[in-house]
């Protein structure tokens, strides 16, 4: 019934071949989909770190502000003189 080692039907070598160039195709899209994914996380990631270092030092030095200020907040408290 069936050939042995025979090229088959061209038509559907034909439609074979179609449809592995498509599936190609299709992967090739996704892998480069997935490598441009991969760039901008890795962007985002570099963008995101730098930011946050900045804001935390931005933080750091308002808690150092913050606390001077209830150090004199503390002895104008204790000691009034200080202010008249």
């Amino acid at each position: 019934m069936g050939r042995g080692g025979g090229m088959g039907n061209p038509v559907n070598v034909g439609i074979a071949v179609q449809a592995d160039w498509e599936n190609r195709e299709f992967i090739s899209n996704i892998s480069l989909n997935v490598r441009r994914l991969f760039d901008f996380l890795l962007r985002f990631e570099a963008t995101t770190k730098s930011k946050l270092a900045s804001l935390n030092e931005k933080l750091d030095i308002l808690e150092r502000k913050l606390e001077v200020l209830e150090v004199q907040v503390s002895s104008a408290t204790t000691n009034p003189s200080v202010f008249n």
